[in-house]
């Protein structure tokens, strides 16, 4: 008991400290381990573990789910060309790389694990830089059409490169919506949030759907048009919803666990990415590497969003973390804040 409630004391520590930056306005976080009797939440600038917030890349995480779902009903296989599900018209031209196009070549697998090769036509492309000064719209077809304009960075599963490009996981959305034969609304809740139990989750996607702010700095941020347009497959979520969702995640409640033999096979990611690694869908933060100057032990597993959320498992003593610091400009807050947990619970 004295160990549990030192550790208690360490985590609300360090989240106190955090929250001192004068980046972070509002903040959020529960750790729990697997039982669920070892459980922490902190909350900071009005915010608690029942406030909604934008969980962003936290979503790939979702998107995993679905198709590993999908998988399990033995509708699609991972080695599955993207050609077998998406319009010719949809793909003609997507990658060519050194004047080959491997286009029709990429797989369900080159997407999932980040290692197509694709460019990030929100980021290369501007967009979100014009996010953060307005609210834009953005269509799925729009930014299709600017990735084939940009150049890939390398050819479809070549060694150990990956490369972080959010338009490999909007191909998988299209893809989960062509076989579930619904909107991606829809596939989320058949797939995940029904079968969980998620009452509180939701893609927005009508005017009225409520919307949190976001911060960029010391400016907060409304972006309706962006949340609801066809582009974007986030979702608004709250700590405990995505806590249950973290557990079945890794706890093999909605696939096997035995899936992850297959989808732990890490590569780095691109220098701008830190000490993140990529796997079949989700992301790894080693925590022994020269990367984080071999300050800890085991391993982080889950994702983080490009508004400071995150959620990861650290399996070396079995605890899930899950918040958001809502800082748009600095998300790598929210990976310090993760790290300076595990190097002080390791």
């Amino acid at each position: 008991m004295k160990i549990l409630a030192l550790e208690k004391e360490i985590i609300e520590k360090k989240f106190n400290a955090a929250t001192r930056s004068k980046q972070i306005h509002e903040a959020v976080l529960l750790v729990e381990n697997t039982q669920g009797d070892f459980s922490v939440n902190c909350g900071y600038g009005g915010k608690d573990i029942h406030s909604p917030f934008f969980t962003a890349s936290v979503t790939k995480l979702f998107v995993t789910s679905c198709i590993l779902v999908l998988r399990e009903q033995n509708k699609l296989s991972l080695d599955n060309k993207i050609s077998d599900y998406l319009d010719k018209n949809m793909i003609d031209g997507l990658h060519v790389y050194k004047g080959k196009d491997y286009s029709h070549s990429l797989t369900i697998s080159d997407l999932l694990f980040q290692t197509s090769g694709l460019p990030d036509a929100l980021f290369e492309g501007g967009y979100y830089k014009r996010l953060m000064r307005e609210d834009i719209e953005l269509s799925f077809e729009e930014a299709l059409e600017k990735t084939k304009t940009l150049r890939p960075r390398f050819a479809p599963n070549t060694g150990k490169k990956a490369y972080y490009s959010d338009m490999n996981f909007r191909l998988l959305c299209k893809i989960i919506e062509k076989i579930n034969e619904t909107s991606l609304a829809q596939a989320y809740h058949d797939c995940v949030f029904a079968p969980l139990g998620m009452s509180n989750t939701y893609l927005p996607v009508k005017s009225d759907d409520f919307i949190p702010n976001i911060y960029c700095k010391n400016e907060i941020l409304y972006r309706p048009k962006y949340l609801t347009d066809s582009y974007n497959y986030d979702l608004i979520s709250t700590t405990v919803d995505v806590m249950r969702f973290l557990k079945a995640f890794f706890g093999g409640v909605l696939f096997p666990k035995e899936v992850f033999e297959k989808l732990s096979v890490y590569r780095p990611l691109q220098i701008t990415m830190g000490p993140q690694y990529y796997g079949g869908g989700y992301m790894q933060i080693p925590l022994g590497s020269i990367l984080t100057l071999f300050m800890g032990k085991g391993e982080l597993i889950g994702h983080s969003g490009s508004t400071g959320s995150f959620a990861f498992y650290y399996p070396r003593k079995d605890l899930y973390f899950v918040g958001d610091v809502n800082q748009m400009a600095n998300p790598a807050l929210s990976i310090q804040l993760l790290l300076k947990l595990a190097f002080s619970l390791k």
